[in-house]
């Protein structure tokens, strides 16, 4: 008899949000955090029927019925558990493949055992090497220059991988796990893939191991960060998506903020997981981060389970904008609302929590503006609406987004606001966003604006390692694996480099690049800027032949001795103002001097024999000669 899997079942549970369930067959109230109703299983007038968002089940306390979505159909419907799975996956759209006999799913859900056990003990290896090998003293000494000490080690089982391979792999062994089971748990991967004899490679040495958890706690990944530079590989590295880890489906710190965020009626969205740990350590619980990933629609819908309000806390540059509207666009259509803390310039929550204090950062909480408000004012701040076309094009952008919004209430208000700032009709605006609810391409702004002349597209700037990172991505499978996993590094690299928002579009769409179809199809999503800059400067770049993995691995090392000698330049000039005081004097020496060490670890490269070989690339033609640029003057 056909079974349906497991992973089939958890998908479907995943895609249906029980509350939208049930009150598609019953009348719901909310109560609270949770909902209520009428039971529908047996005769009552006083609601004792609850549906509870978080953990997504349903419990009478009259008749004593409960279970989750799967179990209310088949009670309500009364049809077998394959039926109501099958009912429930039609609903969400899931795709049921069902198996012939049981030995496979008995096979899967032993393999998925296994990689939890792997996790939970490598978890407590770690953790204990940290916390008593002598090897690990630079590690503990990273942690207290953060201003961490054993008790917060204890609180999130942080961990040491060691240097040499050799330990876990031994210490694997003796616990019976076998080579395979390692490489389907990405701690572990094969030298050369595809090719078991080649050997294992221990993918985290000399790192500090951060546990990624699920909601319920149980550990499916590792972020593992840095302790001694090394050129060859990302400051931050996360593991690779598992059978048990889809970094799309994951928060950082969900397991223990969930009560607060029920608490707090809001969940803090924060860039990075280190932030989310110091938001929990100076009581802040409501916090929570992505894993080397943006905000993804499985991530809202999570969200919407405990909550109706996010805080997102991103960094104030143009790439922690870009997330702000990102998050946006994922978290509005299902009904979420949006608000956003307002860090001041060069501050992430780690620094502010740690120069102002947990009762000022509450403010900025407290403080944080309505999405639109905030756009809005940023874009009036930095000279957006100067001018007619400029206007028409926020215009253009505020109606996609209110279009977004499933909430008609909240789009009502928004939609005042929106009007208010750029001094527009609210009758024009709801007419718009009907238009774009109908038919979401089209594009309001060239509509308000087709009087104006365009001015013709600058190329975005790009620099040169940043445009070949690019190229490598939309080329290289490995390649672009391999940079997905540097999310941390990137990021940190935007403050220094021009072009890693763009890259980090790229890796966030993922093209595969053996098909030229899925590229040029991501490729003419992007706006005439961004695709210039790509021709122009990848153009050089066409038909070499690179080995991907190596060629991204030494223009990341390049990328970083990059970032270091504009860190370099930057903290050297703050020294030259007047009027420091000691203390910063002092900080600024120490920044100086670790700087330098950084620096002599790769090989003390500057930006300007930061180059990448001349194998590489060939000579670049001029603007006028290749199709679609501007013509030479």
């Amino acid at each position: 008899m056909a079974q349906i899997p497991k992973e089939s079942v958890e998908k479907v549970l995943e895609s249906t949000d029980i509350v939208d369930l049930i009150s598609s067959y019953i009348e719901v109230k909310r109560a609270g955090s949770q909902f209520r109703a009428n039971c529908p299983f047996h005769h009552e007038k006083t609601p004792s029927f609850y549906i509870t968002p978080s953990s997504q089940r349903f419990h009478c306390f009259g008749c004593g019925k409960g279970g989750d979505a799967i179990s209310f159909v088949r009670e309500y419907e009364n049809l077998p558990f394959t039926d109501a799975v099958r009912k429930l996956a039609l609903k969400a759209g899931v795709v049921i493949i069902e198996e012939a006999s049981d030995p496979k799913a008995d096979a899967s859900r032993k393999s998925r055992g296994r990689l939890m056990d792997i996790h939970r003990e490598a978890t407590a290896f770690f953790h204990e090497l940290l916390m008593k090998n002598a090897a690990a003293g630079h590690a503990r000494d990273y942690l207290k220059s953060r201003g961490f000490g054993r008790e917060m080690a204890d609180r999130w089982a942080l961990g040491w991988m060691p240097d040499n391979p050799r330990m876990f792999l031994d210490w694997a062994r003796a616990r019976k796990f076998s080579g395979r089971e390692l490489v389907d748990s990405g701690i572990v991967k094969l030298k050369e893939d595809n090719n078991p004899k080649s050997g294992l490679f221990v993918r985290f040495q000399d790192r500090l191991m951060f546990p990624i958890r699920n909601e319920i706690g149980d550990v499916i990944a590792f972020t593992a960060r840095q302790l001694r530079e090394n050129k060859n590989s990302g400051k931050y590295i996360n593991s690779p998506e598992t059978a048990i880890y889809k970094k799309s489906r994951v928060f950082f710190a969900l397991d223990r903020a969930k009560k607060s965020i029920l608490n707090e009626k809001a969940a803090l969205l924060c860039e990075g997981q280190l932030d989310a740990i110091c938001c929990h350590e100076s009581g802040i619980t409501q916090a929570i981060a992505t894993s080397g990933t943006a905000c993804t629609a499985d991530h809202a819908r999570i969200l919407k389970r405990y909550t109706s309000n996010v805080l997102l806390c991103f960094d104030a540059d143009r790439a922690g904008l870009e997330a702000v509207e990102k998050a946006y666009r994922q978290l509005a259509p299902e009904g979420l609302g949006v608000r956003v803390v307002e860090m001041p310039a060069g501050d992430d929550p780690d620094s502010y929590l740690k120069s102002q204090g947990a009762d000022a950062f509450r403010q900025l909480l407290a403080n944080a503006k309505e999405f639109f408000d905030f756009k809005l004012e940023r874009g009036k701040a930095t000279g957006r609406f100067d001018s007619a076309a400029e206007r028409a094009v926020a215009l253009g952008e505020c109606v996609e987004m209110l279009a977004l919004m499933s909430d008609f209430a909240a789009r009502e208000n928004q939609i005042n606001i929106v009007a208010t700032h750029l001094q527009t009709s609210s009758v024009v605006l709801r007419d718009e966003i009907a238009k774009a609810k109908a038919n979401p391409k089209k594009n309001f702004a060239e509509k308000l604006a087709a009087d104006e002349v365009s001015p013709p597209a600058v190329p975005t700037p790009l620099h040169r390692i940043v445009a070949f990172l690019c190229h490598l991505a939309l080329s290289s499978g490995q390649a672009q694996r391999f940079l997905c996993e540097q999310f941390e590094t990137l990021h940190e690299a935007n403050r220094w480099v021009e072009g890693i928002p763009l890259l980090e579009a790229i890796l966030g769409a993922a093209p595969d690049p053996a098909s030229h179809a899925a590229v040029n199809g991501f490729l003419a999503t992007l706006p005439e800027a961004d695709r210039l800059s790509l021709a122009h400067e990848t153009s050089s770049l066409e038909g070499v032949t690179l080995d991907g993995m190596q060629a991204a691995e030494q223009a990341l090392a390049l990328l970083s001795g990059t970032v270091l000698q504009r860190r370099d330049a930057a903290v050297k000039a703050q020294l030259k103002q007047p009027g420091l005081s000691m203390e910063k004097t002092l900080e600024l020496l120490h920044e100086v001097k670790e700087i330098s060490g950084l620096l002599r670890g790769i090989g003390q490269r500057s930006e300007f024999n930061d180059e990448l070989p001349a194998s590489t690339y060939k000579e670049k033609k001029p603007w006028g000669k290749w199709k679609g640029g501007p013509k030479e003057s």
